[in-house]
């Protein structure tokens, strides 16, 4: 199976998670339609924006940065986060993430279930 990219659904979510801005999220395939997850999708923030803290039970979530710096809260810590970085959240922990940079943050994000 192919999906080209027109056909993927873009989603602009306002304060995303108690965040601040508007993330968009490019989903490159349809969550009902995947086995043991339930998201794959591209993420951009603009400058200042972030998703906010969240926690993550019976799943996990990647974030595998492709563009950009960020500031990634994981349990409670400040992190830098930078292009080539993988952020691991599951077993009940939280994270949040915000564009500290001057340009987009953009990054895959994955939630495998379990």
């Amino acid at each position: 199976m192919i999906i080209h990219r027109n056909a993927m659904k873009v989603e602009l979510k306002e304060r995303m998670r108690d965040g601040e801005g508007t993330t968009t999220l490019v989903h490159l395939v349809d969550g009902s339609t995947m086995k043991n997850a339930r998201l794959l999708s591209e993420v951009t923030l603009p400058p200042g924006a972030s998703i906010g803290e969240h926690r993550h039970d019976s799943e996990t979530e990647y974030y595998i940065i492709l563009e950009g710096t960020g500031l990634v809260k994981d349990n409670g810590v400040d992190t830098p986060i930078k292009a080539g970085d993988v952020v691991v959240t599951g077993d009940g922990a939280s994270h949040s993430i915000k564009n500290t940079g001057t340009e987009p943050l953009k990054l895959i994000a994955v939630i495998i279930t379990y």
